[in-house]
């Protein structure tokens, strides 16, 4: 009798079967990591509110860094900031320690499903250093207003944990962040990917 493999394919609501271990961009579809990462959860969940603070709004709070950091950044860069964690809409938004546990293995799985999430749409499948490095600056900004705004962090640990850029107002009043239920994150991000690829578009 032949070997059983697990079965290593999820199935999307769109029908698609997206291959976790050697996953085709012909499988990736942006309704799919919208619903997705409305449903996922930052923060394992420990987020004041009455939603989780969902991945999908902190992609939006991130690619809005970006344009804050750097206003001329092209909307293909601006595009990959909102998809930098689309894969989670497969494998989850595991918290940075349980990352480092985990360790190599996982991160080369992350790097496969957003190198598909990617091409799908346009990008190259590794971005840029350059780029590599202000999509995580701006991150580490959103998790510094996350962190501070509704994980519970006292702004002091914050800071030493997340190091926020200097010379930007991250404060509550310019960002102020609001949990929203699946739906109407969804939404949100789904009308700026729309946004973003009409943009690229445009310039062709």
């Amino acid at each position: 009798m032949a070997e059983q493999h697990p079965r290593a394919w999820q199935r999307m609501l769109s029908g698609r079967r997206l291959d976790l271990l050697n996953p085709s961009p012909l499988d990736v579809e942006v309704e799919d990591i919208a619903h997705g990462l409305s449903r996922v959860a930052r923060w394992n969940g420990q987020t004041r509110g009455n939603w989780a603070f969902s991945v999908a709004q902190h992609c939006l709070l991130v690619e809005d860094l970006c344009g804050i950091m750097k206003p001329d950044l092209q909307a293909h860069w601006r595009l990959a900031a909102l998809l930098h964690d689309a894969q989670e809409y497969v494998v989850g938004d595991l918290i940075s320690p349980f990352k480092a546990a985990v360790g190599w293995s996982y991160k080369a799985l992350e790097k496969r499903l957003s190198s598909a999430v990617f091409l799908r749409f346009g990008l190259p499948g590794e971005l840029p250093k350059t780029v590599e490095a202000r999509i995580k600056r701006a991150d580490q900004a959103a998790a510094y207003v996350e962190a501070i705004q509704l994980a519970g962090f006292e702004e002091k640990e914050a800071r030493r944990l997340f190091r926020p850029p200097r010379g930007h107002d991250l404060s509550p009043a310019r960002l102020p962040l609001v949990p929203q239920d699946p739906e109407t994150a969804k939404t949100a991000y789904l009308e700026r990917f729309a946004v973003l690829q009409s943009e690229m578009r445009e310039k062709g």
